[in-house]
Order: C-alpha cells, then sequence, then structure tokens
C-alpha cells in the first residue's frame, strides 16, 4: 500500500513536471481573426507542448503597441504583419536576426536581404475594391475601373475606407497612391477621393463587408476579403484598379528580447515553413514560399503582375510623416475609436 502510494505520488510529481516544462510563447499578429484559428491548429499539430497566446489587432494598433513595449518586449514572435511594420521596428533595432529552416524556399524579394534575415515573408496581400451591384442598380451608378474613378462627384459619399493609421490596407492604399501619382500629386488626388468618403474604418476588411451588406456603395479593402465575400454569395463585382495596386507582404520575426528565444524560433519556423504556406496559399495569390502560389477564385491569375513598385523601407522611414499628414487632412472623417 505504502509503496502503491509512492507510486502515486511520484505520478502527480511528474505529471506538475511535465506541466511546469510546457514551453510557452505570445505571438503579436494582423492576420484575419477567421485564418488564425486554422492556421494555429496546423502549429499544435506540430508543436504540441507549445501554449500560444495570440494578441490579435489591426496593424498599426500591434505596431504601436510594440513600439510602446520597446524598453520591456511584452511579445516573443509577431507573426502575419505587415513587412512595412516590421521594417520600422527594425529601424528601432527591436528585432532578433534568425534564419528559418525553409530560408532557402522562400523568394529573395520576399524577405529581408540581410544574412540572416531579420523578418521572412508570409504571402503578399492588396489592394482591392469590393462595388455592391444591387445598389448600383438601385441608384443607376457605374462600375468603377481605377483609382481615379473613385474621384468621380457621383460616388459623393458612398465610399468606404481604412485609416492607415491603425490599417495596414489603408496603409499600403496610401503609399501606393503617392507612388502612382507622385508625392504633390497623390496628395491632391487623396483631397478629390477625401469629398467622396463616408467614413474611414479602423480595419482593413470592415469596408468590403459594409458594402457587401449594402451600408455603403463602395468599399476598398483588400483581395483575401473581396474574395471570400464574394464567395459566401455577397452582391459584388471586385475591381482591380488599372492603375496598379498597392501591397504589402505579411510577415515573421522575432522580437528582440523575447525571453522563449528557443520557442520563438520553433515558431517561426513553422511560419515560415511549407505547411503554414500550403494554409496561407489557400487565402492568398502569392505566398513566400516558392512553388505554393495557387489561382484563387475571383482574384486574377496575372495578380502579382498587377502590384506597383514598392519600396518597404522608404514606407518605413516615411511612415510618421505619411500618416500625421493624413491625419491633420482627412481624420475628421474616421469612425470613432473603441
Amino acid at each position: 500500500m505504502f509503496q502503491k502510494g509512492l507510486c502515486v505520488v511520484a505520478s502527480m510529481l511528474l505529471a506538475g513536471s511535465a506541466l511546469i516544462a510546457k514551453e510557452s510563447l505570445t505571438v503579436y499578429t494582423a492576420l484575419e481573426s477567421d485564418q488564425v484559428k486554422p492556421y494555429l491548429e496546423s502549429f499544435q499539430k506540430a508543436q504540441p507542448d507549445i501554449d500560444v497566446k495570440i494578441v490579435r489587432d489591426s496593424t498599426g494598433v500591434i505596431t504601436a503597441k510594440l513600439l510602446a513595449e520597446k524598453a520591456n518586449p511584452q511579445a516573443d514572435v509577431v507573426w502575419g504583419t505587415a513587412a512595412t511594420s516590421l521594417v520600422l521596428l527594425e529601424q528601432n533595432d527591436m528585432l532578433h536576426p534568425y534564419a528559418p529552416t525553409s530560408l532557402e524556399k522562400i523568394d529573395a524579394k520576399y524577405r529581408d536581404s540581410k544574412n540572416p534575415p531579420m523578418w521572412v515573408g508570409n504571402d503578399i496581400w492588396g489592394s482591392a475594391i469590393c462595388f455592391n451591384e444591387v445598389e448600383a442598380k438601385k441608384q443607376n451608378l457605374p462600375l468603377p475601373t481605377s483609382w481615379e474613378d473613385l474621384t468621380k462627384p457621383i460616388y459623393k459619399g458612398k465610399i468606404v475606407m481604412p485609416n492607415p493609421a491603425s490599417s495596414g490596407t489603408g496603409f499600403l492604399d496610401v503609399t501606393a497612391w503617392l507612388k502612382i501619382f507622385g508625392e504633390k500629386k497623390g496628395w491632391e488626388y487623396m483631397d478629390k477621393l477625401h469629398e467622396n468618403i463616408g467614413q474611414y474604418t479602423h480595419s482593413g476588411s470592415k469596408p468590403c463587408k459594409m458594402a457587401a451588406a449594402g451600408e455603403f456603395l463602395i468599399g476598398i479593402s483588400f483581395e483575401y476579403r473581396a474574395a471570400k465575400s464574394k464567395k459566401e454569395g455577397a452582391p459584388i463585382a471586385i475591381v482591380y484598379p488599372k492603375e496598379g495596386l498597392g501591397w504589402d507582404l505579411e510577415a515573421t520575426a522575432i522580437v528582440k528580447g523575447s525571453k522563449n528565444l528557443e520557442t520563438a524560433k520553433k515558431f517561426v519556423n513553422w511560419a515560415t515553413g511549407e505547411e503554414a504556406s500550403k494554409l496561407y496559399a489557400q487565402n492568398f495569390a502569392v505566398v513566400a514560399y516558392k512553388g505554393l502560389s495557387q489561382n484563387i477564385e475571383h482574384i486574377p491569375a496575372n495578380y502579382e503582375s498587377m502590384l506597383v513598385e514598392n519600396d518597404f523601407a522608404w514606407s518605413a522611414k516615411n511612415r510618421e510623416a505619411i500618416l500625421k499628414e493624413w491625419s491633420k487632412r482627412y481624420e475628421s472623417k474616421s469612425e470613432p475609436k473603441k
């Protein structure tokens, strides 16, 4: 009996040790909420002994949170967040360099060029316009085909787009317009567009959802949300403006000062690896892992060729000035913050 009791106690101690020894990780992400769960399920199958705490918000909020925590980092990994934001963190000496196990499989143009890299891309997301065809028919309004079309007086008050200070989608749009039209004409374009904006949201998905629901005729959003909404039956046409599409990379990096560095490396190995990239490829037409990109319903096969020239370093360096100017001009129509 005494011996049996010792066995029970020993078993409890071993179980307790196993619980204590279980690895944990805090991951900040700007991935869409409906993507996080299936992605994370894949990771948990690969690494069942790692507890992952996800902190999810819009790109701007995640970026601001990380900058505010610079002196005392709370995150171990930044996952699925704009490369522009990660370059900004890099410029602030906030990332830990790491070459994940699948690095050679990642297209060189979709990762940091340093060796080892500070960040590695997962997939591309870019501009798309959601246009409610039912409302358009009621109002006898034509389908826009270009960014310039959105400045026509017939669309006054009928457009919603993301606030670039809180939304990575909003920021990639603004930087794309500054590249497409040039800086002076880019701001002039946004002045004219502002006349037609009904509201700026704090989410990149929300404008498409609002257009799909008929709350607004036009939602400036991104291709994943547009394609998903249309596939689910939303009465929208998807417009890929002929001047070109703004875009950014969902990318992954280790936060400098992580107290769980070896565990963070395991997560980054998975997040940039083949298994995770196959999941990204179900949602995005262009993934960073070579050979895994595939056609997505409602996204053109030549989508990658529509992307404007991008300079992550320029966008990161000028982010604060761009957002300050944008807020000064247009913040009055932004939805209230929660």
